[in-house]
């Protein structure tokens, strides 16, 4: 017997239920991996609210790192024993071990330790695709970025230093503010007391920036709309304060023929030649120590509950794991 965290209805952090679960022997195309860490992230709470919807009942979680236990038939890229890290569909990461496709397995090199990786997979692959795929940024470019002290921000800050590109971060807090400057952020602008579009504009000479990357959602999308140059991009990747609101196509002409887009990191990993790229340049800088993970929250997986309120009432920062 395993354990899980399993959810009979959407709703609150409450409606999530520590159990015990019966594993078994995986099937063709699938193996049985036991979790040595387990990823938190702010996705985790959108599919426990009934945000994107799944059928119940359901398993919590996308991202997780350990050990193929067992291989089942047709399955040829992993082996039993091997170390192994992913992130995607089906649900089920939070759990002490678990029968899944082999497919969204990609291989975990020795420097990199379980914690690290389910920590950085989900974070690291969204940073990657954000900065690698959505636009063609070059050196000198300089770019918005919300909720800069998050998982996913401190991870694209460092990436971004690397690439030469300027970050403007937005952040809650002072404390957080000191935390993506330690990380690269170039410029802070602390939102709840400063005018984050006027203090783009500021920034950049009254042009604003070619790209903003919002995680946030609804309280922020009008101020990302308004800091963006002509014929900008508006990269909508997380709702953390509730939907983007309608968008009147007028309006995107009438600040400077803009762009949005809503993108999946689903759809940037679809492709396993394209997924082992990404992957692998992450896992080149994280082993070398160009990028650095800090895991600043750790759980136990029957904590699942208290891990939700505190990652929904912005008490996170960083990146955040169940340890197991």
């Amino acid at each position: 017997m395993a354990n899980a965290v399993r959810c009979y209805e959407t709703g609150g952090p409450e409606v999530m239920r520590w159990e015990a679960v019966e594993v078994g022997e995986p099937g063709p195309g699938q193996v049985r991996v036991r979790h040595e860490a387990v990823g938190l992230n702010f996705a985790d709470t959108y599919f426990r609210s009934g945000l994107y919807p799944v059928e119940l009942p359901a398993g919590m979680g996308v991202a997780a790192a350990g050990v193929v236990e067992a291989v089942g038939p047709g399955v040829t890229h992993v082996r039993e024993g091997d170390r192994v890290t992913y992130t995607g569909s089906p649900l089920g990461a939070y759990s002490t071990e678990r029968v899944m496709p082999a497919a969204p397995l990609i291989a975990l090199p020795d420097a990199i330790a379980f914690d690290t990786a389910a920590a950085m997979t989900m974070r690291g692959l969204t940073a990657a695709y954000l900065l690698r795929r959505i636009h063609p940024l070059k050196l000198g470019d300089t770019v918005l970025l919300h909720a800069a002290a998050g998982g996913v921000g401190l991870i694209f800050t460092q990436w971004a230093k690397l690439l030469g590109i300027t970050v403007i971060g937005t952040v809650s807090t002072e404390e957080k503010a000191e935390i993506a400057r330690a990380h690269g952020c170039d410029h802070v602008v602390i939102y709840p007391r400063e005018d984050v579009a006027g203090r783009v504009r500021e920034l950049t000479g009254g042009a604003g920036v070619p790209v903003v990357f919002d995680s946030i959602g609804r309280s922020t999308f009008s101020a990302s709309l308004d800091s963006l140059a002509r014929r900008g991009l508006l990269v909508c990747f997380g709702t953390a304060s509730g939907l983007v609101p309608p968008i009147d196509a007028m309006q995107l002409a009438v600040k400077g023929s803009l762009f949005v887009t809503r993108p999946a990191l689903a759809d940037y990993i679809a492709d396993p030649a394209e997924r082992a790229e990404l992957a692998g340049e992450l896992f080149d800088h994280v082993g070398s120590g160009r990028i650095k993970i800090g895991i600043n929250q750790r759980y136990a997986l029957a904590d699942a509950v208290r891990a939700h309120r505190d990652l929904e009432a912005g008490a996170s920062i960083g990146s955040s794991v169940f340890s197991l």
